[in-house]
């Protein structure tokens, strides 16, 4: 990150980031998989109100990807594919351990999904995931990621 995280964050958490015309989310979390949840969940909330939506099931997917950040963008995408294509929203996911070290990286995820016909948009719908300023790296703190989502 910048080094503008809370100061004296611990544990996990998330903040939107003044952006001009997008969606900027950073995220924090003890672990990389911690990171990529917390994010989602931060972009999510970004422009939708789940609290009374109608839950449909739960989804899994698999991403893969070449490098930490491509992942956190894979699964980012699944949720707007989702949102898009089946008309539901994650409102709490599970993100499985991340394998593989050197090139191809892998993480199972299983999500809750609300149907977003029942939810309250709040913001603007997001299209796609920025590659520019996209980062999930560790620290001496834990994980902190950062997303610009398109809306």
């Amino acid at each position: 990150m910048d080094g503008n995280e809370p100061a004296g964050r611990s544990g996990s958490g998330h903040r939107s980031v003044p952006h001009t015309a997008d969606l900027q989310v950073e995220a924090w979390a003890p672990t990389a998989e911690g990171c990529i949840g917390e994010l989602v969940h931060a972009v999510v909330t970004g422009f939708a109100d789940l609290s009374g939506a109608r839950i449909v099931g739960e989804r899994g997917c698999s991403v893969l990807a070449a490098s930490d950040a491509d992942l956190l963008a894979g699964v980012l995408e699944e949720v707007i594919y989702r949102m898009d294509a089946d008309g539901e929203l994650p409102v709490a996911l599970a993100v499985g351990r991340i394998e593989g070290l050197d090139g191809a990286r892998t993480v199972a995820v299983r999500f809750r999904m609300a149907d977003t016909a029942t939810a309250a948009l709040i913001g603007a719908v997001p299209k796609a995931v920025s590659l520019h300023d996209l980062e999930l790296r560790a620290g001496p703190d834990g994980w902190t990621c950062r997303v610009t989502v398109d809306v």
